[in-house]
């Protein structure tokens, strides 16, 4: 049996370095703005009416926002055991070139003069740092993937780090 290494050993720190996991959740006024908007709508079809009137568009339209904007804001990203996952989609880290942190110019940039058709991108306007994920697989047609990130560096990191520990 090895033993395992200690906190301050370099393989400990690049296996913590390797690990990111974020969430790309909605800021709250989002929610606040969402919900309010829902209330006013069902108020609009309620207008005083009795009835079925009076109660089904605040049963519909205001649990149907709630889900929506939950569903905008659930998306995960993460690296762990070598992988970078991107809510349902997974890139192993041996196919990464490179990983380059963008800031919100840097990812106007990318995704507008610098973009590319086949390129992969999970992007919340919400966000503004992004991490350009430059891939180096000759069997996928895809150039690279762009992916929204709140702490871009820190996810670079983790991406270069995973790689370098594979």
């Amino acid at each position: 049996m090895s033993p395992s290494p200690s906190p301050s050993s370099p393989a400990a720190r690049s296996a913590v370095a390797a690990e990111h996991s974020e969430r790309l959740g909605l800021p709250w006024w989002f929610w606040l703005s969402g919900l309010a908007l829902a209330a006013l709508a069902a108020a609009e079809i309620w207008m005083g009416a009795s009835g079925v009137r009076a109660w089904l568009p605040f049963v519909l339209l205001v649990p149907a926002t709630a889900a929506g904007l939950w569903r905008l804001g659930r998306i995960r990203v993460a690296v762990r055991d070598g992988e970078l996952s991107v809510d349902d989609a997974h890139l192993p880290v041996r196919y990464v070139a490179d990983a380059v942190p963008l800031d919100a110019a840097g990812r106007r940039e990318v995704l507008g003069v610098g973009s590319d058709p086949l390129a992969f991108v999970v992007q919340r306007p919400w966000i503004g740092g992004a991490v350009q994920v430059v891939l180096d697989d000759p069997a996928d047609p895809t150039p690279f993937w762009v992916v929204s990130s709140r702490h871009p560096v820190e996810l670079a990191g983790a991406i270069m780090a995973a790689r370098h520990a594979a």
